[in-house]
């Protein structure tokens, strides 16, 4: 599934919401304190894990569609988690913001809403008190014009983003826009081939005091050590988790407990 398709039909449901009574204006902005994201990724030698809850993939197809995102996320983070990942993309994923919800309230820790996030309203969506910690920022759907645009509303509302790249052009991007936390996207959107020295790659082009993430392909203990050497702060680990018969037994195994 090109990305450009599923960036196509987003546009289309964005104007759909545009029109939506509760989105014609930006809410109040926060009077609580979010779940620190990019905190809880800051890595002190041990590499950190965002596991994900999705339910169908376009290159996969159905992964888990009768999941419980309340008993993964409380698994998740009884395994040794640091943070959630939730796809709310209904469409191409199966997603909803109600298993956003349903997750971030069965767990203590930080939530990323994993969208193709484009326009303001989708920030406004989970801007309040039982919406989201973080947001995903894709460069390869954004100008960097919208990409700084969406930082700073986010960060208005107290949300952090996990800004993703998978080129050295990508990156500078990101840099240019001051993003705190990059995600190396080891998937190409484009052919959605996968390999994780595209995260050896582009690390180092990163300077210290950013939150480095390795997202996609990464299977396997040694797959973990191995990134965890280059330096990275954490890794996304999604359809490893949802294809494996016991996720929170395989949250374990990859982080070596």
């Amino acid at each position: 599934m090109p990305l450009e398709e599923i960036l196509a039909h987003k546009k289309k449901e964005i104007e759909r919401l545009k029109i939506s009574p509760e989105l014609l204006a930006p809410p109040p902005l926060p009077t609580f304190k979010r779940r620190g994201f990019a905190a809880a990724l800051r890595s002190s030698g041990e590499i950190r894990l965002i596991a994900e809850i999705k339910r169908r993939s376009p290159s996969r197809g159905d992964l888990r569609p009768d999941l419980d995102p309340a008993q993964l996320a409380a698994s998740y983070e009884t395994a040794g988690a640091s943070a959630i990942s939730v796809l709310t993309e209904e469409h191409f994923f199966g997603g909803s913001l109600a298993d956003l919800q349903k997750a971030r309230a069965a767990a203590s820790l930080p939530v990323l809403r994993k969208d193709f996030i484009l326009d303001e309203t989708q920030i406004w969506q989970v801007a309040g008190k039982n919406g989201t910690d973080a947001l995903l920022l894709i460069v390869a759907a954004l100008s960097e014009e919208r990409l700084k645009a969406l930082l700073a509303e986010a960060g208005r509302y107290g949300i952090d983003c996990l800004v993703e790249v998978h080129s050295e052009e990508e990156v500078d991007v990101a840099l240019r826009a001051d993003a705190e936390i990059i995600g190396i996207n080891n998937r190409n959107l484009k052919t959605f081939d996968i390999d994780l020295k595209t995260t050896a790659r582009l690390c180092n082009l990163i300077p210290a005091g950013k939150v480095v993430v390795s997202e996609s392909g990464i299977h396997s203990r040694d797959d973990v050590a191995w990134l965890q050497g280059l330096g990275i702060d954490a890794i996304l680990v999604g359809e490893t988790l949802m294809q494996s018969p016991e996720p929170a037994q395989k949250v374990r195994e990859l982080l070596g407990r």
